[in-house]
């Protein structure tokens, strides 16, 4: 059975040791308030952890996760002892946190990227999503739900392929089917997807849709034109009828970087090579003379927009670093003054022309 949900020799290779202690593989398909429901050899079981993993100041399950665990199929029960290494991991900064990281899911193979076509398109909220995906290892893909109430698909989805540098755009209707068939196949059997996207963009009713069956609660838009409330209160590990995985989560209304340079850096490479050809290499992009960014910016060939996003994600990054570190921060107040007020003065010129 586990098979199914991706369990490979690769896999069963890293597991010589638990087998030893009596331990069997099974996969995380739920996590709700610290119980788990597990998909093993012997069906669906209720889990919690044992002590020695409670204890320590390792990585609780989270869905998606392959586990060590001790089975008791007579009691529909089994307890996790071990997380198994992941391939892949979203990380975020907890909510209302300060330097405290939460993993929401596990051994992706793909980010499935999530954007509403009918209100909650946002290239600035999909240039955030995309550099967690590529930090998490998992190769992502964007998703634009509801294409049926859009009246120009085609011309949205250039606008996202603006900014995917690479990353495949699918445009989807749960309503119609279009676009199903085409996004399972590029997931594939045995394959994992997880489902990443703000409040509203239709997340549970694209589950629902590729699963064929009422899977996910469902909230529907509270006005003609708004945004929908999230629904999904757990994180579930759904397996489709073609033998893909999706991996649901709560809609995330704060997605906090944590530690992801590599991720911004693969999103913004324009942005990246540019600063290369800067005269120095400390450039602040301001004021300073030969800036290779202020250039493109007058020139029109890099957006303000997208800059002014890359610009915000590096101060994030850089926030967790100039805690405590009175010096760093304020020599990084410096730069980021210089860049608002050539950012502004772009605009001001910009708005005169």
């Amino acid at each position: 059975m586990i098979e199914l949900y991706g369990w490979s020799d690769a896999l069963q290779e890293t597991f010589h040791d638990y087998a030893a202690e009596g331990l069997k593989p099974a996969r995380v398909t739920m996590q709700q308030r610290g119980r788990y429901r597990l998909a093993t050899d012997d069906g669906d079981l209720i889990a919690g952890v044992a002590g020695r993993l409670s204890n320590t100041n390792g990585d609780y399950p989270v869905a998606g996760d392959w586990v060590a665990a001790s089975l008791r199929p007579e009691e529909d029960a089994a307890t996790i002892h071990a997380v198994l290494p992941r391939s892949s991991a979203f990380v975020r900064k907890a909510s209302g946190t300060g330097r405290e990281a939460q993993v929401v899911a596990a051994n992706a193979d793909f980010a499935l990227l999530t954007a509403s076509l009918n209100a909650d398109l946002s290239l600035r909220r999909l240039e955030r999503y995309l550099a967690t995906a590529r930090e998490s290892r998992a190769t992502p893909l964007i998703v634009l739900t509801k294409a049926d109430l859009c009246d120009d698909v085609a011309a949205r989805v250039a606008e996202v392929e603006a900014i995917a540098l690479g990353a495949a755009v699918h445009a989807v209707s749960a309503m119609s089917g279009l676009g199903l068939e085409a996004l399972e196949a590029a997931v594939g059997p045995r394959r994992t997807a997880v489902l990443l996207g703000s409040s509203g963009a239709g997340k549970s009713t694209l589950v629902n849709a590729l699963a064929g069956e009422a899977l996910m609660a469902t909230q529907g838009i509270i006005a003609e034109g708004a945004r929908g409330r999230h629904t999904t209160t757990h994180r579930e590990l759904v397996r489709l009828p073609g033998g893909a995985l999706l991996l649901d989560t709560p809609g995330m209304r704060e997605l906090g970087l944590w530690d992801a340079e590599e991720g911004v850096a693969a999103t913004f490479t324009d942005i990246e090579e540019l600063a290369l050809n800067c005269r120095f290499t400390n450039c602040g992009h301001g004021s300073e003379p030969g800036c290779a960014v202020r250039a493109a910016l007058e020139g029109g060939t890099l957006d303000a927009a997208r800059w002014e996003s890359y610009s915000k994600l590096q101060r994030e990054l850089a926030h967790e670093v100039r805690k405590g570190d009175w010096v760093a921060r304020q020599a990084q107040k410096k730069v980021y003054i210089g860049r608002h007020k050539a950012y502004r003065a772009l605009v001001k010129d910009r708005d005169k022309d």
